[in-house]
């Protein structure tokens, strides 16, 4: 086969398969519109606006996967959407959330995707077989009997009706080879046009997200700060204080009683292994050198097999990412696994840590779930959340929090790499 041939074969197999699975996904957009149109009049009502953000979730998600489908067809980076819906909301906070403009966008998407994804499904594969089928009619129409004859347009009962039916096969394959990438092209740049925020939108929102993750970084990194001066203040400053009481001791032990200096040197010795080894932790805390050496994964490991509630590991094509990321990805295991070992009753934990590709970036992501008694929620002081959170929105990563009374509880949290 010529270079040139193959290669417009493989493309418009490529443009079917697109069209194809976009008309799959018209029974998902139609329902999704149903839920919708379901929605609008229970708005009367306090119930409908507690629905607004699920319902909302659910456009994001399907456009989301939209996005991603038309942005791969055409090899063309789709920025990420990160927007947090899992609340609480205000009412003004649903009603703000209903009437944003990506949601605006997204609903006018639906619209075009319902109307376009049937002609997709039935034209693009229709012209395709029938150009099969029509074409090769001379190759099989004699095997079939007389009664029953091949019938498209028309009975083929003669070998001058097959051949004209094989010139109907080419006039829909010439169809075929023009109008499916036309189509193809035209359905992924419209649901490109529709999706994407306009520049400016885009800018804010960067704005914005960097405002968010700025703040959030110096509320970390002044936790971070507090956390170091207590433990050194009540660890290694205290230790560090009775080495030199212990010294001064031994000194005046060595003027009046050298053999009474021994037990004195003894315990200065004792309190400066203390504080070494205290020292030695808040190290540790601060970048933990196992990242260095076993990397992500080694550390994690390492955290699941010391944990007091029977832990697993399980990592899905996991890559190396920034040293800052993997160490805040550290951070953020320790604190889900000392937060199930001290609020869930939990029996068993499974922690999965995998890296999902997009067109734009690589973003780490880190599930901890176990069976304990749920209930967990990022409003519950006390329980850690609310600090994995802060070091997850440094990153501008999203955490959202699963846990049902009477469990299980998922902690998911999304990390970007690209930093």
């Amino acid at each position: 086969m010529h270079p040139t041939l193959a290669t417009g074969l493989r493309q418009r197999r490529r443009d079917l398969a697109y069209l194809t699975v976009e008309g799959a996904h018209w029974f998902e957009s139609l329902a999704l519109l149903v839920i919708v149109l379901v929605l609008l009049p229970l708005l009367a009502l306090s119930v409908g606006w507690l629905a607004v953000p699920r319902v909302v979730g659910l456009l994001y998600s399907s456009a989301d996967r939209a996005r991603t489908r038309s942005g791969r067809f055409r090899r063309t980076a789709v920025p990420l959407r990160r927007t947090d819906l899992t609340g609480p909301f205000t009412v003004k906070e649903q009603a703000g959330l209903a009437a944003a403009p990506a949601t605006r966008r997204d609903l006018v998407w639906l619209l075009f995707h319902i109307a376009v994804a049937p002609v997709c499904a039935v034209l693009a594969p229709g012209l395709a077989l029938g150009a099969v089928l029509y074409t090769l009619t001379p190759a099989y129409w004699w095997a079939f009997a007389p009664r029953a004859p091949v019938t498209y347009a028309f009975e083929v009962t003669s070998w001058p009706l097959a051949f004209a039916t094989a010139g109907i096969g080419l006039v829909y394959g010439a169809l075929a080879w023009g109008l499916i990438p036309w189509m193809a092209g035209r359905v992924s740049a419209a649901s490109l046009a529709l999706l994407r925020p306009g520049r400016s939108t885009q800018l804010a929102q960067r704005v914005d997200a960097l405002s968010a993750s700025r703040a959030a970084a110096l509320d970390t990194h002044s936790a971070e700060l507090r956390r170091i001066e207590r433990d050194l203040h009540d660890g290694a400053q205290n230790r560090l204080v009775g080495v030199v009481m212990m010294l001064g001791l031994a000194r005046r032990a060595l003027e009046n009683d050298p053999a009474g200096a021994l037990p004195f040197l003894d315990r200065a010795q004792a309190s400066a292994t203390e504080a070494l080894a205290g020292l030695r932790a808040v190290v540790h805390d601060i970048y933990p050198p196992v990242l260095d050496e076993l990397g992500l994964e080694g550390a994690a490991a390492s955290l699941t097999s010391r944990c007091a509630v029977p832990s697993a590991l399980r990592t899905v094509g996991l890559r190396r990412a920034p040293a800052a990321v993997e160490s805040a990805a550290y951070f953020v295991v320790a604190e889900a696994l000392t937060n199930v070992v001290k609020h869930s009753g939990a029996h068993h934990v499974d922690v999965v840590l995998r890296t999902d590709s997009t067109l734009d970036e690589d973003v780490l992501v880190i599930e901890v779930s176990d069976d304990g008694r749920g209930g967990a929620s990022l409003a519950s002081r006390g329980t850690g959340l609310v600090g994995i959170a802060r070091r997850v929105a440094a990153f501008e990563g999203t955490l959202t929090v699963d846990s049902p009374t009477g469990g299980p509880t998922t902690v998911k949290a999304e990390l970007p790499c690209a930093y």
